[in-house]
């Protein structure tokens, strides 16, 4: 099964070698019909302290790095 793939906006960089980045999605709400955008964050490795707060990064599934990271850095 391929890896999923988000892109998303890093609102924390302050961690050694962790990223916060910030996923929004979009859907029709299935009642009134209106686009409602929802965000989650989630925490990615960035093995290299690559990436700065504000940034558009893509991140990629991995393998539990920690308790909250399973998510990695695509570097590009």
């Amino acid at each position: 099964m391929p890896k999923r793939i988000l892109q998303g906006v890093v609102v924390s960089d302050k961690n050694d070698k962790t990223i916060v980045v910030r996923v929004e999605r979009r859907f029709t709400h299935p009642m009134m019909k209106k686009t409602v955008r929802r965000t989650k964050k989630y925490h990615a490795h960035d093995e290299a302290n690559s990436a700065k707060t504000g940034d558009i990064v893509r991140i990629e599934e991995c393998r539990p790095m920690s308790r909250s990271k399973t998510w990695a850095l695509v570097v590009e």
